[in-house]
């Protein structure tokens, strides 16, 4: 059940991102922090993130903006290690609430709070917003939410701004993944090992999927479902945490 259930996700969250640009850590991120618990859950997404933005990588790489790709992953780190160390030193159940309600947070912020972002432009806007989605995606697997407010504000090309995000999300996995595993946040030597093979596969159904349908669905309509599944699974986080605190 647990395979499945990975492999669900991932096919999902893949295809999501290839449409829409964010997608496995969103759909990913809050149920594998469920299933496999807060600190190993998101070290696999980390990973399999990375994985799932090299091969999106290589489908929109004509689209990336570079530039702004190396002031925002340059300033990922600035948010990484403070994340990193929170994982070290907190409970697990209080890092499933963590999760949950940051994921809630943002995805409050990047829905209904776009429209009220006043225009920014130059590196340091673009420094802090990669800074933010470090230390997310750290703790959550998500930085996509902070860097979508930051485009929102930048006025950003939604088409170039989809590309970019995706070696972006490759910088933000491995550098999280190492800063955890460096700092004995956690490990992966009691994951499944089928879990790779199985998330590898799913991740390339939902990529050929994507990249078949691009053109014939919205961007928006791909975008809101991703951010819908994104919400159930901030709930259910939270609520996990909540029944570990209270021993129930």
């Amino acid at each position: 059940m647990l395979l499945l259930t990975v492999f669900l996700v991932l096919a999902v969250g893949s295809y999501l991102q290839r449409v829409s640009g964010m997608g496995v850590g969103l759909v990913a991120g809050p149920v594998l922090a469920v299933l496999l618990g807060p600190v190993e859950g998101i070290l696999v997404v980390n990973v399999l993130a990375f994985i799932n933005a090299a091969l999106t990588t290589l489908t929109v790489r004509k689209n990336v903006d570079w530039k702004k790709f190396a002031v925002i992953a340059g300033a990922l780190i600035v948010g990484i290690v403070p994340g990193a160390w929170l994982v070290t030193y907190t409970s697990p159940a209080w890092l499933q609430i963590l999760v949950g309600v940051l994921l809630l947070v943002a995805l409050s912020v990047t829905t209904f709070g776009q429209r009220h972002v006043p225009q920014v432009d130059g590196r340091a806007p673009a420094a802090v917003a990669g800074a933010v989605g470090g230390f997310m995606n750290t703790l959550a697997g998500i930085a996509g939410p902070a860097i979508t407010v930051y485009a929102q504000a930048a006025r950003w090309e939604q088409r170039t701004y989809a590309a970019t995000l995706q070696p972006i999300f490759m910088v933000a996995g491995a550098l999280s993944f190492l800063a955890k595993i460096a700092m004995g946040a956690g490990d992966l030597a009691g994951t499944d090992w089928l879990i790779w093979p199985i998330g590898v596969v799913a991740m390339l159904v939902g990529l050929g999927l994507g990249t078949a349908t691009a053109e014939k669905i919205a961007r928006a309509t791909a975008r809101r479902i991703a951010l819908s599944l994104a919400v159930l699974g901030g709930i259910t986080a939270i609520v996990r945490g909540v029944m570990a605190l209270s021993g129930a």
